[in-house]
């Protein structure tokens, strides 16, 4: 997305934070990288009348040379590459001496084994350079490529405002994005939308709600919540973990039924309990990328024993499809970067409704069961309440499943079980001995390895 009279747009935007003030703001350590050798001409690729003369009104106005300073820098104790953005630099535009520094930045992540973070305040490509500004953008994504298959964790932080081919590549292409309140977040910038579009979805808080951004982080925590993500992206635990231990009642129960009515309890530990007791801190993510979010199961890492373990935990509720594509993305993302996975089970199933449908209900629960198969990296499961069906066992890891004592799994729910075989509802306790869902009943038909004590 082509960002108009870019020039003018920097005006405006003089009060902005600097690309050099925002680094400041995450490190007080950065050193900046060498300037890419790059060819150029007299106005640019296209001969654009006044373009160098734009550039040099922005070098007086910013002292910079590009919109975009690039370096290493340690944020909070961890090593990282840095990208950060001039807005008053031609409205942060991405062009094609811009394409070179970006790109020298993820070959400097990638040789010296860095995670890449950006610092992102752009409105698009750089119109003065036409498509040549606008290929930049397969530059940058196929530098990502690299760095993903590398292993590498990539964090954007989106300040205001993010728009165009930055926010679709840098911004919304990293592994974990963090936003400044209230920052300007869409790949429609603000001249080029329609007149009757709602400002709000192109907000931070907006794209948050849509599944796009995974924090809102006020300015004066940045430092700190993005050290935390850069330990927890960057040093994983090693081998499979072992499951939590039992919050709950730990006798076990003497009845199918019993072992339902005690996993719907109210008083039953959650998902926030389990992971409270078994991180020293957390950080999560949010969204599944495609427009929704599912409060229902929470996805993020977590530090244990000093080492990364990241986590997709069912809070009892119906999992959304958003949820599970959250959780195949979580799966996924830390497949790729070798950190161990903890699945925690609670759900009486999968979200049936007309709703869950049109979003793909089917679809989304294949994902994870495809992630989960396909991970290399080892994941844990542990039933902490409900089991309920497919929806369930999506989340469950073959051979490294565990179960609480209150909890049960089910190939369905006894109710449904009794809708199902054409009996009637009261039949539904009987049934749930009949389907042997309890604890001890999962051990003997080894589809859990034990049930965990406290």
């Amino acid at each position: 997305m082509s960002s108009p009279h870019t020039h003018r747009a920097a005006d405006h935007a003089a009060a902005r934070v600097s690309a050099r003030q925002a680094i400041a703001a995450v490190t007080s350590d950065f050193t900046e990288l060498p300037e890419p050798v790059g060819t150029g001409r007299p106005d640019g690729p296209l001969a654009w009348s006044g373009y160098d003369d734009a550039r040099a009104a922005a070098y007086e106005r910013t002292g910079e040379t590009e919109s975009v300073v690039c370096g290493t820098a340690v944020v909070e104790g961890v090593r990282a590459v840095l990208v950060s953005f001039e807005f008053r630099y031609l409205g942060g535009s991405l062009g094609e001496r811009t394409g070179d520094r970006l790109e020298a930045a993820y070959a400097a992540a990638r040789a010296h084994r860095l995670p890449l973070v950006s610092l992102v305040a752009t409105g698009g490509s750089r119109m003065q350079e036409g498509m040549r500004a606008l290929s930049q953008l397969q530059r940058v994504a196929a530098q990502s490529a690299l760095n993903r298959a590398a292993g590498l964790p990539q964090i954007a932080v989106v300040r205001d405002p993010t728009t165009g081919g930055g926010w679709a590549t840098l911004g919304a292409g990293a592994d974990v994005v963090l936003a400044l309140p209230g920052a300007q977040v869409g790949f429609a910038g603000s001249r080029v939308r329609p007149p009757d579009a709602d400002p709000s979805a192109y907000t931070a808080e907006g794209q948050l709600a849509a599944g796009a951004v995974d924090a809102v982080v006020p300015a004066d925590r940045l430092r700190t919540r993005l050290g935390r993500w850069l330990r927890l992206l960057g040093s994983p635990a090693r081998g499979p973990v072992a499951p939590p231990r039992a919050l709950g009642d730990a006798r076990p129960p003497g009845t199918g039924w019993e072992a339902v009515l005690r996993a719907r309890s109210p008083e039953r530990p959650r998902a926030a309990a389990y992971l409270d007791a078994y991180f020293s801190w957390r950080e999560e993510i949010s969204g599944d990328r495609c427009g929704g979010t599912d409060a229902g199961l929470l996805c993020g890492f977590g530090l244990r024993d000093g080492r990364s373990v990241a986590y997709a935990a069912q809070c009892g509720t119906a999992t959304r499809p958003a949820g599970y594509r959250t959780a195949a993305r979580l799966i996924r993302l830390a497949d790729r970067l070798s950190v161990p996975v903890l699945t925690l089970i609670d759900t009486p199933g999968a979200a049936n409704d007309a709703e869950a449908e049109r979003a793909g209900a089917g679809p989304a629960i294949a994902d994870v069961f495809a992630a989960v198969a396909a991970a290399r990296t080892p994941v844990t499961s542990l039933v902490i309440g409900e089991g309920g069906s497919g929806g369930a066992l999506a989340l469950a890891a073959p051979g490294r499943t565990w179960a609480a004592p209150d909890s049960y799994f089910s190939v369905i729910a006894p109710e449904a079980a009794a809708a199902i075989l054409k009996r009637p509802r009261t039949d539904a306790p009987g049934l749930a001995d009949e389907l042997r869902l309890r604890p001890r009943d999962l051990v003997d038909l080894g589809v859990v390895r034990g049930v965990v004590g406290h």
